[in-house]
């Protein structure tokens, strides 16, 4: 067999359970950023509806599914926040809540860590840095 036939990893997106996996993590996820102190004040005048449905696009994207997102940039969809404040203590409350969220959706332990890395990787971004 040669090198070229080898076969390739499920990704993220898929081990996760896919669409419907997506979809009921972003919903129970944003229902903890909305009831946290910490960080609810940076979605006062965000339409949710829509901030739900980007997140669902990126997530699926960032997860290795398939790619329809068609929104800003993190740095660039950040940017405002970053001027109101948005710093590392708010990205580690978004953080929990994304551990949490997981964990109470059962997903196993590796697949959270490798969830958590992902977006870990991309703090600088969003930060603005």
């Amino acid at each position: 067999m040669s090198e070229n036939n080898q076969v390739q990893e499920p990704s993220l997106y898929e081990r996760l359970g896919g669409e419907a996996a997506v979809n009921a993590a972003v919903d129970v996820f944003y229902g903890k950023v909305l009831d946290d102190y910490r960080i609810n004040r940076f979605f006062e005048k965000t339409d949710m509806a829509k901030q739900v449905e980007h997140l669902k696009a990126f997530m699926t994207v960032a997860f290795g599914g398939p790619n329809q997102y068609t929104g800003r940039s993190l740095r660039d969809g950040h940017a405002r926040l970053v001027q109101k404040g948005l710093s590392d203590s708010h990205f580690d409350a978004v953080m929990e809540h994304l551990g949490a969220t997981m964990q109470e959706l059962n997903v196993p332990a590796e697949l959270i860590g490798e969830a958590a890395a992902l977006v870990e990787s991309v703090r600088g971004e969003v930060l603005g840095r």
